[in-house]
């Protein structure tokens, strides 16, 4: 049995894409179709595709008979709960390490890393971009990239939240603004459907940068924006006349620490 080969290629359209050779001689199956194998635990590519943060065209592209380039592979292994061994290759180095690390179950169905079986469809997989929301830092374009997903419970999301998973994404909290609520290397969820704030923490786009504040609507159209922090001066936006380096990107419905 022979082992499949990874080769890095420099062609310009082709630039550092991972090529398995197609089949063994035994006719095992290549990259492509382990590709779908694991797309096959998901609902959708385009759920395939927001889970491992791919483009949707990108991802048909690969589907299609492309390669992808190592970031890509690795994205897509660690999205569906493969080894990058496994999916560039098909080998594995022990059928310990395939229990444990590789996807074993059909359908919507993985495994824990205690081997108990988990749906994917009580999950959501939200984006989490690169990106700094703080007082004077950071900014955010419609072009961003997410770096990869994170998983929350689809009930959780729906029920307590109350909110479409398609308008949630998570971003990193910069400085001390918001301390102690919101300390410097925080992640918070975003929930990018909330653009009329009434009260509470939300992320702004001021002058081109995030900032994570709280805000206070006040009588006559008056938005008062603060920060926990009184080193920080409050600034007060008037929502009938919204100057045109201001934008309101989202609420902050939850957040997580490393302690």
């Amino acid at each position: 049995m022979k082992q499949e080969d990874i080769n890095m290629t420099d062609d310009s359209n082709k630039e550092n894409a991972i090529h398995p050779s197609k089949t063994d001689e035994l006719g095992r199956d290549d990259f492509h179709s382990r590709l779908r194998e694991v797309l096959s635990k998901f609902k959708s590519t385009n759920a395939f595709a927001t889970a491992s943060g791919v483009s949707p065209s990108g991802l048909n592209r690969l589907l299609d008979g492309g390669y992808p380039t190592l970031p890509i592979l690795i994205s897509l292994a660690k999205a569906g709960g493969v080894s990058v061994e496994w999916l560039a290759t098909g080998n594995v180095s022990s059928e310990a390490e395939k229990r444990k690390d590789i996807v074993v179950a059909s359908g919507s169905t993985v495994v824990d890393v205690q081997g108990n079986e988990v749906d994917l469809n009580e999950f959501v997989f939200v984006p989490r971009y690169n990106v700094n929301a703080s007082a004077g830092y950071g900014a955010w374009n419609d072009d961003e990239t997410p770096m990869f997903t994170v998983s929350f419970r689809r009930y959780w999301v729906t029920n307590h939240l109350k909110a479409d998973p398609s308008n949630l994404s998570v971003i990193s909290v910069y400085g001390d603004s918001m301390e102690g609520v919101l300390n410097d290397k925080d992640i918070i969820l975003v929930n990018h459907s909330d653009r009329d704030p009434r009260e509470g923490i939300y992320v702004l786009r001021v002058d081109g940068q995030l900032l994570v504040k709280r805000v206070q609507r006040l009588p006559g159209a008056q938005l008062r924006v603060t920060s926990t922090n009184p080193a920080y001066e409050p600034f007060t936006i008037n929502l009938n006349n919204v100057p045109s380096d201001f934008d309101i990107v989202g609420k902050v419905v939850w957040y997580g620490r490393v302690v």
